[in-house]
């Protein structure tokens, strides 16, 4: 038998037969291991573990433990589903079915309206199912047997995708498990009894593909696990996400609203939100201009020749909003800042003095996202972004990376996120020219992290066409990973808007240009803030920093004059002159989360002190007026999270 060599990731090497599968191998490693297995990746591509192996290869295993073998065993699961559902609905037909970051979906076309005693049907059906632990086996198909099979099953939603397939640059595979026959790229895992524990979590509306022209489908999501504590600990953590949920939270603490009847996506930021964002815009500008940066507003729309040349109406068209005529010139709302802060550059010209200009915006773009992606604050049609471009000399640009990086990572520990991820993408295979600028514009990236000491990822191929980026990652209270920051350079747009300075040497040079966001947009920032914070934000960012509680109207006087006395100091006070016992204010201002209570009653009003209770505590004693506003002037500043 004619053998081959396996590398694995370690750099040791072992001979196989030829043919040999990444489970053989892992047998041959250790049953544990083999058990655990769950995809390989063999010479980067990413296959089942029954895959045959022709050639020296490079062999890595993924368990669950990694974020392939989660993907595969989520995948695997939906295909589970979907099996369970045609066995229970004849009739359903299949839209898709991916693994997501956190489990599994399928969008599904039955006649009936699914309820949570139908989803636990399905979970029973899904049980029988792995107790005959079916093999997942691929069959790779040409694209014309692909739609004669899925002719006769009759699902026209498979047959629109396999119309759009490619096979002369793409395999056309499908996966049978027991009697369930899909569409599907792979990998899955070796078969249905590797499946333990899972549960399906909600159905909900979706449109095919996310367009409102579309039928709606409904989508089944689900999670599943290897072992049962995991799935326990999972759904936990669900009934917490819940509660924290920023719709919620949202309309509790009177933050926000969206009304659709006025327009889809849109946010109406209400007093209380609106104070939350104004600290936030304060913050953010001033922080700006303490570390080298100009502020800048530009207008909300342009002609369409800005678009044409940026490149937006070519590859961006399908997420703009429609064209206004204005003196038979078409106008388009901005979907992004960086065609207006070019206009600016180029207002004069520009000399290698000048560089590096440093610009920010709060600028609000307006984007169409379709309705079936819309959620709260963290999707939406219309946001402002904290948007900065950075234009500088080659020879600045890792020096300016580093301050970016900094800066970034000082704005997100001021509001608290202290665990940040760090990914370098890399360019993609369809780029514009220029192999030199790229990879030094890469390896600056690279080079920067590693001189502030950070650890990063790859992310292969993940760059914009126009340049690679950082993506920063944050991870909430619930350690979520939220994807906050990017750090990109733009080769493209400086080329397409003819962009230069002078040079030292008297020569005109193109100047290197930097898109940078840290928080995103403010809109979904705030959501994320919500859900980090459960509603109850920090000391300096809460809508109301302090209640002024009388016991009675016999107080209102000197509760007043602590209002009046706090108000001085720019705290944010409210006075509770509601004709209701103490009790009731107290639960009730604890349940508007707010961060403190005076309470004033004879003995306060005689001494010009204040009962002080703090959320979450309870009563932390008798304080003077002035040593309270002494404490709590000094938390604000020092941003203080009592949390």
């Amino acid at each position: 038998m004619e053998k081959i060599k396996i590398n694995f990731p370690d750099g040791s090497q072992k001979e196989f037969d030829k043919g040999v599968t990444s489970y053989q191998i892992a047998q041959s490693i250790s049953s544990r291991l083999a058990d655990d297995a769950l995809v390989a990746d063999v010479d980067g591509i990413e296959r089942d573990l029954n895959f045959p192996i022709q050639k020296d290869s490079v062999v890595k295993l993924y368990t669950f433990n990694d974020e392939r073998g989660k993907h595969t065993y989520w995948h695997s699961t939906s295909h589970l589903m979907a099996h369970a559902i045609q066995s229970i609905y004849p009739e359903a037909k299949f839209g898709v079915g991916p693994a997501i970051d956190s489990g599994f979906y399928y969008d599904v076309d039955i006649d009936s309206r699914l309820t949570d005693d139908d989803l636990r049907k399905i979970e029973d059906k899904m049980l029988e199912l792995t107790k005959q632990d079916n093999p997942f086996s691929r069959k790779e198909l040409s694209k014309v047997e692909a739609q004669n099979f899925f002719t006769g099953k009759g699902d026209n939603y498979k047959l629109e995708i396999i119309s759009e397939l490619d096979e002369s640059a793409e395999v056309i595979s499908i996966y049978d498990e027991g009697s369930f026959t899909d569409l599907c790229t792979g990998p899955h895992l070796p078969s249905t009894g590797k499946i333990k524990y899972f549960k399906l979590l909600s159905v909900s509306g979706s449109y095919w593909r996310g367009d409102e022209k579309n039928k709606q489908l409904q989508r089944i999501y689900g999670i599943s696990f290897p072992k049962k504590k995991m799935l326990d600990d999972y759904l936990i953590f669900l009934e917490e996400a819940k509660k924290r949920d920023h719709r919620k939270l949202g309309k509790e603490l009177d933050l926000f609203s969206l009304h659709e009847e006025a327009g889809a996506g849109l946010v109406y930021w209400h007093p209380k939100g609106a104070r939350i964002r104004l600290d936030i815009e304060n913050f953010w500008r001033q922080a700006h201009l303490e570390n080298g940066y100009e502020i800048l507003y530009t207008p909300h729309m342009g002609k369409s020749w800005l678009w044409e040349t940026s490149g937006h109406l070519g590859f961006y068209k399908e997420n703009m909003y429609s064209p206004m005529s204005i003196d038979e010139q078409d106008y388009f709302i901005k979907p992004m800042n960086c065609p207006f802060h070019i206009l600016v550059y180029k207002s004069h010209l520009r000399s290698y003095k000048d560089l590096p200009l440093r610009w920010a915006e709060l600028g609000t773009v307006y984007r169409y996202e379709k309705s079936g992606v819309l959620h709260g604050l963290l999707r939406v049609r219309g946001f402002t972004q904290d948007d900065a471009h950075i234009f500088c000399a080659q020879e600045q640009i890792e020096s300016e990376i580093i301050e970016v990086i900094r800066f970034c990572m000082y704005i997100w520990r001021s509001f608290g996120f202290n665990e940040m991820n760090f990914y370098v993408s890399t360019r993609p295979e369809k780029v514009t020219d220029n192999d030199d600028l790229w990879e030094k514009a890469t390896d600056s990236l690279k080079t920067a992290l590693e001189k502030e000491g950070l650890k990063y990822k790859i992310d292969e191929g993940g760059g914009a066409f126009y340049g690679p980026k950082i993506d920063i990652k944050i991870k909430d209270a619930l350690n979520r990973e939220w994807q906050m920051s990017t750090i990109q350079f733009d080769f493209n747009l400086p080329e397409r808007f003819d962009m230069k300075y002078i040079g030292e040497d008297g020569k005109e040079h193109r100047p290197f240009m930097v898109h940078r966001a840290l928080l995103g947009s403010l809109e979904r920032f705030m959501g994320v803030l919500i859900e980090h914070y459960g509603g109850s934000f920090p000391l300096w960012l809460a809508p109301v920093q302090v209640a002024v509680l009388p016991i009675s109207q016999n107080y209102f006087d000197a509760a007043k004059k602590v209002v009046d006395d706090l108000k001085k100091s720019q705290i944010k006070v409210t006075f509770d002159e509601r004709n209701e016992k103490i009790g009731y204010k107290i639960r009730d201002w604890e349940t508007k989360k707010t961060p403190y209570m005076l309470v004033i009653g004879e003995k306060e009003a005689a001494s010009n002190s204040v009962s002080v209770r703090q959320h979450k505590k309870g009563d932390i004693g008798t304080m003077s007026v002035e040593e309270f506003k002494s404490k709590i002037l000094e938390d604000i500043k020092n941003k203080i999270d009592h949390n």
